[in-house]
């Protein structure tokens, strides 16, 4: 059986039923939308509403993309945690900048984050890694992330050591392991339409005053 891309096709009709998205119907901030926009996704059933698709760039400006889990919301930007010596985050350390986009397909719904990033105050990430299940804890110590290995067996015998290592005390962060932080720029929501009229609005910061505007994009 095969698949022909050009003619898959979807109307995008919830946006009109739902009276699409103004300026009028925004939140006043753009992590208040974003947060209610990840809400509503949670609750119509969204397996891992908070997966984003992270894009950053090597130094010789090749991209890569991969998707993350969001773990911090707010005034601030969006958070997630990884390994500080993975790819992600070696080209972070070198471009201080990135981009996420939040795929809500069943709702009809994008949200593009866009800014410079930050490291996470390490108060924050300890605050985080207790959330952790153990599990997640022991993999953080296990798997060099990023490196390539041999097989199978090489992952899952560097897991059984560190689970005997950490046998009788909890697992403390690894040093090599904790949060970055996208400092928004801009901030787009997009909302399905018919005939490809799509609604897009973007949040945008004034660097200098550290004022947002809101401006409508043509789809």
């Amino acid at each position: 059986m095969t698949i022909e891309p050009a003619d898959m096709r979807v109307d995008y009709r919830a946006g009109d039923d739902s009276g699409g998205l103004d300026v009028e119907s925004l939140a006043p901030t753009w992590h208040e939308q974003l947060a209610a926009w990840l809400a509503a996704a949670d609750a119509a059933g969204v397996a891992e509403a908070n997966a984003m698709v992270l894009a950053t760039a090597r130094d010789d400006g090749r991209p890569s993309s991969r998707t993350v889990l969001c773990k911090g919301l707010d005034a601030r930007g969006v958070v997630f945690f990884t390994n500080y010596t993975s790819s992600k985050s070696h080209d972070l350390r070198i471009s201080r900048y990135a981009s996420a986009t939040f795929p809500w397909y069943a709702q009809h719904r994008q949200v593009h984050v866009r800014g410079m990033v930050e490291l996470v105050a390490p108060a924050e990430t300890q605050a985080y890694w207790a959330t952790r299940p153990r599990g997640s804890q022991l993999g953080a110590w296990a798997s060099a992330q990023s490196v390539a290995v041999r097989d199978r067996r090489v992952l899952d015998d560097s897991l059984a050591a560190v689970t005997l290592r950490f046998a009788d005390e909890d697992v403390p962060v690894p040093q090599h392991w904790g949060g970055w932080r996208i400092v928004p720029e801009q901030v787009e929501f997009w909302q399905g339409r018919t005939n490809r009229m799509h609604d897009r609005l973007r949040f945008e910061v004034d660097p200098h005053a550290r004022t947002w505007s809101v401006h409508r994009l043509a789809p």
